[in-house]
């Protein structure tokens, strides 16, 4: 379990596996284990789970077991428990006896059916509108006494951090292949362009009006439009580069000839 004196020891692990893991997932993946781990140091019949809520819908991004997912769809089913008030509401939810709770009976009495006695939701402290819990089931009645919930509760801050910093990470991966994505088709259309004035003897202007044109009259995009024109005149498949630490400068760009319209 998490304590005080063990809380800067455990940031710095999870700081390591999130420096260890492939993507946000993986990371995710690995907490809901290395939390399992933990708290199985008291009791070995607990199951963790991850709930993401995203507008009206939620889904379960990762879990140490199949109950726990399993679990979590049961929740999905009623609209209604505690990680789905956890995330929500962004407090902590306990559920201490899935037999006699009266908040939501429905899901309770299907948890109880499962051999869950209690359930602790609490939530991560996410930037913008994301929101997420971690869900801890256990066979055990009562099993979340006060020491328990704050060290899960100390856990799940410590994870916040990481993960904060893991969506800002995924995030920044994000933007620059959408960049150079963007690029990309910026290029394949600029050699489009180039084509179109050599062949028509046309300005600039004139050569975007035209692939514009098609691509209205097609209707298909812009950049698949000059894709194909640019395939056919290589004879097969178009292939651009973008080097985000080139120059713009650098990257060339078609220029007509005055003299012929030719591309130089």
């Amino acid at each position: 379990m998490v304590d005080s004196t063990t809380a800067d020891a455990r940031s710095v692990q999870l700081e390591d596996l999130l420096l260890a893991s492939e993507d946000l997932t993986d990371f995710l993946q690995q907490f809901v284990l290395s939390t399992a781990r933990h708290l199985a140091e008291d009791a070995d019949d607990l199951w963790c789970s991850i709930t993401l809520v995203r507008g009206a819908a939620a889904a379960t991004v990762v879990a140490s077991h199949r109950r726990a997912a399993a679990l979590d769809e049961v929740q999905y089913t009623f609209d209604g428990g505690p990680c789905l008030s956890a995330a929500d509401r962004h407090r902590v939810v306990l559920l201490a006896d899935t037999r006699t709770d009266r908040q939501w009976p429905a899901y309770s009495r299907a948890a109880a059916e499962h051999g869950i006695r209690s359930v602790l939701a609490v939530p991560f402290e996410l930037e913008d509108r994301a929101r997420a819990a971690l869900n801890v089931y256990s066979g055990t009645l009562r099993q979340f006494d006060a020491r328990t919930t704050a060290a899960i509760e100390r856990e799940v801050e410590l994870a916040s951090r990481a993960l904060r910093l893991a969506l800002r990470l995924a995030r920044h991966r994000e933007t620059q292949t959408d960049l150079a994505a963007a690029m990309a088709s910026r290029t394949t259309i600029d050699m489009a362009i180039g084509l179109v004035m050599a062949r028509q003897g046309c300005t600039q202007d004139d050569a975007v009006a035209l692939l514009t044109a098609a691509s209205n009259h097609r209707n298909v995009k812009l950049r698949d439009v000059a894709a194909q024109l640019v395939a056919a005149a290589n004879d097969g498949p178009t292939s651009t580069h973008f080097n985000p630490s080139e120059p713009p400068a650098s990257r060339p760009r078609p220029v007509p000839s005055p003299a012929d319209g030719s591309v130089a």
